[in-house]
């Protein structure tokens, strides 16, 4: 049994307050709710404690042994001794496993103020009672249902008296006496079994449906005889007109004296569903890695010149998506997940006008720069920190909504919270481990049994839990990241995460070491910005070398082995088509092309050097063949805006034109020898022509060639969506200690002793002294200067009321100035704002 207290407290207030400053700190840290804002005193710090929407906050955050431990108390008589709680938990046959850790659980629940008193007199917090205490609306989560005195209220003592004839019990005088008579019946161990020895089979029969819960059940009008013989003895007891129930009392017996049919004091460890060697899973994680950020930039690149429209409501449009899902060569929920990390990155954002669209922002273009391993740092690091669950996309929401992509309705807060505590039971496994999907949930189940929540309502239908979805989720996003190759957490992966290094494998029986129970973290005090350097670190020799090079094929292709330098593949991409993706990357070559870079500026003999230059075998003949072949064509013809114009020094070629059927449409006529003119506009002339074989070039009002490049469109500098948290934040190491002093020094004046004065046995505890002006300012006065301390009442220019303990220093002016011990720091207070004043009593 553990140690109990000196004196168990009278109010959860006392319990509080007997606390040192490290355990209020403690309960702060563990419920930051309590500190919005900071309590005046101790008391409001156990007010706030009680309240439903704190305490409902502070079970959902027990793992499920604690919480089988509150659920225990719940049940059991208020107060309740040490050695009652270790009854329920354990039973009659005890068990070791139980009595080791219960202990451990029940302070958990007294340093989150759940629970106070000594072991002599423990206390659930009245609120979390009526949340875990059965009713007939709402079961206990133990199956138990109501006590004999709580089922009987309202029976008529005649009837009383009959349950007591029935069940071999002497009549009493009064429904008391025989309310208690039968209650000691069912918790006497003996007699209880001697008249269950009695009792029909078919009547056992129903107490087992019964004995675990629900314990209520319908009877009708001419109940069947077993179920009569249960009732007239008190076995089952009436709850309505229809409908009995199992007393607490009785169903206990049956448990043999446990509350729960089984607990979980021991967390389910997490079993590896395969295991690789260290270096595998780095270079699989690593080439994961990098075609991460080639799908970024793919993505990015296809909306250079400015991505979909909006949706009016926020986010993407469902045939938006489905076309970006093909041009990343993927699947829609996939698309989606690339497209939320590009904007939880910041890379990716609206633009804010009138017809607002998607585009990259500006810190795409600084993101390019940065090494490859930087790049991939700043990606996972806005993956881990960001509550956006792309996975959501698709579903509907609580109104049939359906949840766009990059829409407002994805934030989901507790996704930090899952993605984090997945990835550390990752990381308890040995190097190489991935985890079993199924032992994890289960593990994340027993951490926050509460916690889990139907996604229905949120989005996903009803029924879903929301943390296993996000789980799932996260498992499969860090391996697209490459934060896990093969499903095992990389050496990258563990130093983004602050983990330590991984346990060594047992060669004897091929386990992990001992894997961290609930509430300890893998997770170090170093910033994020540090974790993320250090994992930039460890990746960097991972990556494959940009190549400057590629390989020319007869077949007017080329062949780049590796990732390109990026001059070289922005200048390979607009010189060829991409063909096919993967280990290698193909180009293809055509006249289309040939022509795309000769309209970006580029002449015949530049595009010879480049290729000369980058590749590793000889350049093909069709290829020169083909470069010079569209080049000697191109410019030949020149459009120029009349409506539109065709101009050309070859009068035969313009003859030729003229008699292709194929120009009827864009109504050409001869101007000159050397000049067409025509109705269509020049984009459609000079489309229609190449239509037609020819390969003209448009050129400006000044007759000069127009050079047509890709015009990039940025947002306007855009910062990363800050994550939704969920709940208040954490409290640092210097807002707890300032919290922790304001409310002792508040509660120090609120429960100071002063000295009797006329008015105070007219005065409510609590209430502020009351003096007139006169006194109050000889008092002031004269504790100013004999250096004492008084207690006074102050109201603030709000009109916020308070009481506070001063040692006044200096008065003047209707000012005075004085050291506060309730704020730890000298203030000055106008004298018409203090309501009055009392001496402080002497020790």
């Amino acid at each position: 049994m553990p140690e109990g207290s000196g004196g168990s407290p009278r109010t959860l207030a006392e319990a509080l307050r007997a606390r040192d400053d490290e355990e209020l700190a403690a309960l702060l840290r563990a419920r930051p709710d309590l500190l919005s804002p900071v309590p005046n005193d101790v008391t409001q710090l156990a007010t706030r404690a009680g309240t439903r929407a704190s305490v409902v906050r502070a079970l959902e955050r027990l793992d499920r042994f604690a919480l089988q431990t509150a659920e225990a108390l719940a049940v059991a008589p208020d107060p309740a001794p040490y050695g009652t709680l270790l009854a329920l938990m354990t039973g009659d046959d005890g068990d070791a496993a139980v009595e080791a850790v219960l202990p451990q659980a029940l302070e958990t629940l007294r340093r989150q103020a759940l629970v106070w008193g000594g072991d002599d007199r423990l206390r659930l917090v009245r609120t979390a009672r009526e949340l875990l205490a059965p009713s007939p609306t709402r079961p206990s989560p133990t199956g138990l249902g109501p006590t004999v005195t709580e089922a009987t209220a309202g029976m008529s003592p005649g009837r009383l008296q009959e349950i007591l004839v029935a069940a071999g019990l002497p009549t009493t005088h009064d429904p008391v006496s025989a309310v208690a008579a039968l209650t000691s019946l069912f918790t006497d161990r003996t007699r209880m079994a001697a008249l269950l020895d009695t009792a029909p089979p078919d009547a056992l029969a129903v107490l087992d449906r019964l004995v675990w819960g629900p314990p209520y059940g319908e009877v009708t009008a001419d109940p069947t005889p077993p179920v009569r013989w249960l009732r007239d003895r008190g076995l089952l007891l009436p709850a309505s007109a229809r409908t009995v129930v199992l007393p607490r009392e009785a169903a206990l017996h049956l448990r043999a004296g446990r509350a729960h049919r089984v607990p979980e004091p021991v967390p389910p460890a997490v079993a590896a569903a395969s295991e690789h060697r260290p270096q595998v899973v780095d270079s699989a994680a690593a080439g994961q890695a990098y075609t991460a950020l080639t799908t970024v930039e793919d993505l990015l690149k296809d909306w250079h010149e400015g991505g979909p429209p909006v949706l009016r409501a926020g986010g993407l449009a469902v045939r938006d998506l489905k076309r970006t899902a093909a041009a990343l060569d993927t699947s829609e929920q996939l698309a989606a997940f690339w497209l939320e990390l590009a904007y939880a990155a910041g890379l990716l954002a609206s633009d804010g006008e009138a017809d607002e669209r998607y585009a990259p922002t500006p810190a795409y273009d600084e993101w390019l720069e940065l090494p490859t391993a930087e790049r991939w740092g700043e990606l996972a690091a806005a993956w881990l920190t960001a509550t956006r669950t792309p996975g959501l996309v698709g579903s509907q929401d609580a109104k049939g909504r359906t949840l766009s992509a990059l829409g407002p309705e994805l934030d989901r807060s507790a996704a930090v919270e899952v993605r984090h505590r997945v990835l550390e039971l990752a990381a308890g496994l040995v190097s190489g481990a991935a985890p079993h999907p199924e032992t994890l949930l289960a593990r994340l189940r027993w951490e926050r049994p509460l916690r889990g929540g139907a996604a229905g309502g949120e989005a996903g239908g009803a029924g879903k839990d929301l943390r296993a979805m996000v789980a799932t989720w996260t498992l499969s996003e860090a391996e697209l990241l490459g934060v896990t190759g093969r499903g095992a957490l990389s050496t990258h992966g563990r130093a983004l995460l602050g983990a330590p290094p991984a346990p060594p494998m047992d060669a004897d029986t091929g386990t992990d070491g001992e894997t961290p129970v609930a509430g300890e973290t893998l997770v170090d005090h170093e910033t994020l910005a540090e974790r993320r350097a250090r994992a930039v670190k460890a990746l960097a020799p991972l990556l494959p070398e940009p190549l400057d090079h590629v390989l020319l094929q007869a077949d007017l292709t080329a062949v780049a082995p590796g990732p390109l330098e990026r001059p070289l593949a922005e200048t390979l991409a607009v010189l060829a088509d991409i063909e096919s993706k993967g280990g290698a990357t193909v180009y293809r070559f055509t006249p289309g092309s040939v022509r795309r870079a000769l309209d970006a500026g580029r002449s015949a003999s530049d595009l010879h050097t480049f290729l000369t230059t980058h590749s590793r075998t000889p350049v093909p003949q069709p290829l020169s063949y083909l470069i010079d072949d569209v080049a000697r064509r191109h410019g030949h013809l020149r459009i120029g805006a009349a409506s539109a114009y065709v101009r050309c020094d070859d009068e035969a070629m313009l003859d030729e034109i003229l008699a292709d059927k194929r120009s009827q449409g864009l109504g050409l006529r001869r101007l000159a020898p050397t000049v067409l003119a025509a109705r269509a506009d020049p984009g459609t002339l000079l489309e229609g022509l190449r239509a037609m074989g020819y390969a003209p070039a448009a050129e400006s009002s000044e007759g000069d060639v127009l050079i047509t490049r890709a015009h990039a469109r940025r947002t306007p500098p855009r910062t990363a969506p800050a994550p939704v948290p969920e709940g208040p934040p954490v409290p640092d190491g210097t807002l707890l200690g300032a919290a922790v002093k304001a409310i002792r020094a508040g509660d120090m004046a609120a429960t100071v002793v002063h000295k009797p004065g006329a008015e105070q046995g007219r005065r409510e505890p609590g209430e502020l002294p009351r003096t007139t002006s006169s006194e109050t300012l000889a008092t002031v006065q004269a504790a100013a200067l004999t250096g004492s301390a008084i207690w006074i009442g102050y109201v603030n220019a709000e009109g916020t009321a308070s009481q506070r303990v001063i040692a006044p220093v200096r008065v003047e002016g209707g000012f005075v100035t004085a050291y506060d011990h309730t704020a730890d720091e000298v203030r000055t207070y106008p004298l018409h704002r203090i309501t009055g004043v009392a001496e402080l009593a002497e020790e």
